[in-house]
């Protein structure tokens, strides 16, 4: 297929393209975070190998450039991106703080908590921040995302693909979770980072908002508190009546104020680039979900 006429992995007719076309999604990267840091060692392998510390605003931007290729980009694109990261992955390696034993960074158990976890906080803030999504959309999300399960490496047959089979996947592996110091610390600093020097849009729109920390801190606290009840309580939050409606209620706003940003200030290349794909294709080939 000639690269002007290829809608990647996905395209108009699919769900991918309806959650993801939300800038709201900034929220659920954040919520993914907190989310798979409570895995000691999905959070020791980010520690031990990641220079998040020192270049957090870099390696967001790096995340969101990566997730924005796999959706949007050409299926060459979204191919190579896949490849950069099995081959950055190859070379990592971890040690279990718990047991000392070493591991490597690409184990499956730990791509897919990081994948389910990532896609679960996407499609979780952008329902709860007001996206019309039916069940049979949500499973379809799911399904889809299997594709981007691939690109790292994963065998799609063994990622949960609907609703029903990723919340049974979260029953099976909570037990294996855990607040430890290295969760404890990325927690903090995902809640109070550095103040970044430069940032691209849409985060530095997003700051605009009002005063930069304390944009940011309300929307690290709406992140936070769209996590699972299970998760909020591992980090020791208290179980406040009305956590989650009031963290609702912060993502609708916050969806409403974002979406009434002028598009062309929030879209990017990649983004730009499909679209025009789109544009030029013909209604049979659009589809692709």
């Amino acid at each position: 297929m000639d690269a002007d006429d290829d809608l990647g992995l996905f395209g108009p007719g699919s769900v991918t393209w309806k959650v993801h076309n939300e800038p709201i999604l900034l929220v659920a990267g954040l919520r993914s975070l907190y989310l798979q840091a409570l895995h000691p060692r999905a959070v020791a392998g980010v520690t031990q190998n990641s220079s998040y510390r020192s270049d957090a605003w870099g390696r967001l931007e790096r995340t969101s450039n990566y997730v924005a290729t796999t959706i949007y980009g050409t299926t060459a694109e979204a191919r190579a991106a896949g490849e950069r990261i099995r081959r950055r992955h190859a070379r990592m390696r971890a040690v279990d703080p718990r047991t000392g034993e070493e591991f490597r960074i690409d184990e499956p158990e730990l791509l897919r908590w990081v994948h389910v976890a990532e896609v679960e906080s996407f499609l979780t803030t952008a329902r709860r921040a007001g996206v019309a999504l039916t069940d049979d959309e949500v499973d379809a999300y799911y399904t889809e995302q299997r594709r981007t399960a691939e690109l790292v490496g994963l065998d799609p047959a063994t990622v949960p693909g609907t609703a029903a089979q990723v919340a049974a996947y979260y029953r099976e592996i909570r037990p294996t979770l855990r607040m430890t110091r290295e969760a404890a610390e990325t927690g903090l600093f995902l809640t109070a980072p550095p103040a970044p020097a430069q940032l691209s849009l849409p985060w530095r729109l997003t700051l605009s908002l009002g005063p930069p920390r304390m944009a940011y801190l309300g929307l690290a606290g709406t992140a936070f508190g769209l996590l699972p009840s299970w998760a909020r309580r591992m980090y020791g939050a208290p179980a406040l009546p009305g956590t989650e409606l009031s963290a609702a209620l912060s993502a609708r706003t916050l969806r409403l104020a974002l979406n009434a940003i002028p598009r062309r200030f929030v879209e990017g290349p990649i983004y730009r680039a499909a679209m025009a794909r789109a544009a030029r294709a013909v209604p049979s080939g659009a589809s692709r979900g």
